[in-house]
């Protein structure tokens, strides 16, 4: 082996190292750090129009750093203890209520003998009891880590600020270290923005409009805790498959066994709209942008809430279609009606 061989190993090796080391360094702070990057995509538009009237980098980046301050202390401040007392206030009502005797009269045929009707009461009241359980120890681990997500807040937006000033020196180093022709990296580019449209306006934003949507219905018909009911419907909508409906049926069905036949048809009718956005205004949206097979944004969604909590539900999707647009890339082809559907003439 000659000197230039050793060096070369040495060197491969040396880099290695470092970029382990690196990577165990950051790796508490890497959903921080994506978050704070993803946002910057998302307010770059912005930037630019703030960015040519001002002429200034860095107070543009300032000012609008402290726009998206503004628009996450702002709501977190006022509908954190409101969501708070109607979590308690479903979680104390739920151990009082009683499912039991109007499914009965629904479904009488399920309770015909007394050991099926005990077996059934037993999993009416388990179903109700994890789901209340489930939602205030989700609570109570935000309240208990929060000294952590305030750290992880700072870095994101120190991400963000300089993601949003320094982003044409990111994204032409980023060029210069990969293996590609150019005409390979401006299509993997422009993959990757056309992904990140498609899950962040597509999925994430429809779907919080759709959960709005079915929680106008909530609050018109005088649903008890709306505001919690409307987070969790939010939540649902950005989910593609399962949608606003897995909230806003429990809800109706629920009014209409307590009687309220009115509030039962009004909160199917808003529950429909949001639903009918589901097939009309999210496929439109992200149609324009790319064509992504939805079993992928529900997997990549899934997994990604899995490992990453309730972030990932935005990260998980954007990481898998990341990976798929790499593996097009390096095939240089696209296969019909698999990951990445192809696109329509």
């Amino acid at each position: 082996m000659d000197g230039k061989e050793y060096n070369k190993i040495a060197s491969s090796i040396l880099l290695g190292v470092l970029i382990v080391l690196a990577f165990l360094l950051i790796k508490p702070l890497l959903l921080a750090i994506f978050l704070g990057m993803v946002l910057a995509f998302v307010l770059s538009p912005l930037y630019k129009k703030l960015l040519l009237l001002i002429k200034y980098k860095n107070l543009s980046s300032l000012i609008i750093t402290l726009l998206l301050i503004l628009l996450i202390v702002i709501p977190l401040w006022f509908i954190t203890p409101l969501l708070l007392n109607q979590s308690l206030e479903i979680y104390t009502a739920s151990q009082e209520l009683d499912l039991v005797t109007p499914i009965k009269n629904i479904f009488p045929t399920f309770f015909a003998t007394e050991t099926i009707s005990n077996e059934m009461t037993n999993v009416v009241y388990s179903f109700i009891s994890k789901i209340t359980n489930s939602t205030v120890n989700a609570f109570a681990n935000i309240l208990l880590n929060f000294p952590t997500l305030a750290l992880q807040l700072i870095v994101t937006l120190f991400v963000f600020f300089f993601t949003l000033r320094d982003g044409t020196k990111l994204t032409g180093y980023l060029q210069s270290i990969l293996p590609f022709p150019k005409n390979v990296e401006k299509k993997l580019f422009k993959s990757t923005t056309e992904i990140t449209y498609s899950v962040l306006y597509g999925q994430v934003v429809i779907g919080i409009l759709q959960g709005i949507l079915a929680g106008v219905g909530f609050f018109i018909f005088g649903v008890n805790n709306a505001l919690f009911l409307t987070l969790l419907a939010a939540v649902a909508g950005i989910f593609p498959i399962i949608g606003t409906a897995i909230i806003w049926v429990p809800v109706a069905i629920f009014t209409l066994i307590g009687g309220n036949v009115g509030a039962f048809v009004g909160i199917a009718a808003f529950g429909i709209l949001s639903s009918i956005m589901e097939n009309t205004v999210k496929p439109a949206f992200v149609a324009k942008r790319t064509n992504v097979n939805p079993a992928i944004i529900l997997l990549g969604m899934i997994g990604g809430l899995m490992l990453f909590g309730i972030l990932g539900i935005i990260l998980g999707p954007l990481l898998l279609s990341y990976l798929l647009i790499v593996l097009d890339v390096y095939r240089d082809k696209r296969i019909p009606g698999a990951l990445i559907e192809p696109e329509k003439n």
